[in-house]
């Protein structure tokens, strides 16, 4: 087989049949040129980027070699702790994001990421491969990374599941999420505890009601004489509930039924009484 175009040392177009691929290997098209033998034993990655291929192609052509390397050691190390295949578009996206991060941090540039306990709370384990990464970044680069980042680069694997939500889609789901526990502990004037498994219950139960809504799937129902209860005995709890229900739909035009009020009112006086 053929090398096409050298990319860099590690990284080459190669011909397939009919088909365009880009190889990716330690030192496959070290010293080659077009029309080279490429040593398909060397070959570690092989795939094709579809309509993405001109964008990946420049940024294994412009960006350094060490970012590229260390970017594909975290997704090959995501794919193998949640056992899943990432989208393709994880290597455009996660490479052009740790390359522009380490120049930042190189500069001086920290850029604080205000979504991080949301993050670390609805995508645990992505956040956790988010802090293997950091890390990996420090021992390889010598470039201390800020927790911040652990928290982009989870965002960034949690949306290159196959079939699974858009960049933006998380992105809006933890800014909403965020609002909603800061109207919270206004209402109840208290900082709540991110490591606590009642700040853990009510996130999750959050994201999932977002989830309803967006799917447009049915939500739990309640008794109504249980909502009448939670009105009465836990009032405090329950208005702070029904603010986050009228912000929701005065912000975002999203409806949250009275039953789940009653839910999130059970939570939010969970959190209350252990305060």
């Amino acid at each position: 087989m053929k090398i096409l175009k050298v990319l860099n040392n590690n990284a080459a177009v190669i011909k397939e049949g009919s088909i365009e691929k880009i190889a990716m290997g330690p030192g496959i098209a070290f010293q080659k040129k077009k029309n080279d033998p490429i040593n398909m034993g060397k070959v570690e990655k092989l795939f094709v980027m579809k309509e993405e291929n001109e964008k990946f192609q420049e940024i294994l052509r412009n960006l350094p070699e060490e970012h590229i390397e260390v970017a594909e050691d975290i997704i090959s190390y995501a794919e193998k702790e949640l056992e899943v295949t990432l989208s393709e578009h994880i290597h455009i996206a996660l490479t052009d994001h740790v390359s522009f991060a380490i120049e930042r941090l190189r500069r001086g540039i920290s850029i604080q990421n205000k979504l991080l306990n949301e993050i670390k709370a609805l995508y645990r384990p992505e956040y956790e491969i988010g802090l293997w990464a950091v890390e990996h970044v420090r021992k390889q680069l010598d470039v201390d990374m800020p927790i911040d980042e652990a928290g982009y680069i989870a965002l960034h694997i949690h949306t290159a599941k196959l079939e699974t939500s858009s960049m933006q889609q998380a992105m809006m789901h933890a800014t909403i999420i965020n609002e909603m526990i800061t109207i919270i502990e206004q209402e109840l004037n208290v900082k709540m505890d991110e490591d606590s498994i009642s700040y853990q219950r009510l996130l999750t139960h959050l994201r999932f009601a977002l989830n309803r809504v967006e799917q447009k799937e049915p939500f739990h129902s309640m008794d109504e004489d249980m909502l009448a209860i939670l009105k009465t005995k836990y009032e405090q709890s329950f208005q702070c509930a029904e603010k986050v229900r009228q912000f929701l739909k005065e912000e975002y035009d999203i409806t949250f039924p009275e039953s789940e009020i009653g839910y999130i009112t059970l939570h939010v006086h969970r959190i209350k009484d252990r305060i």
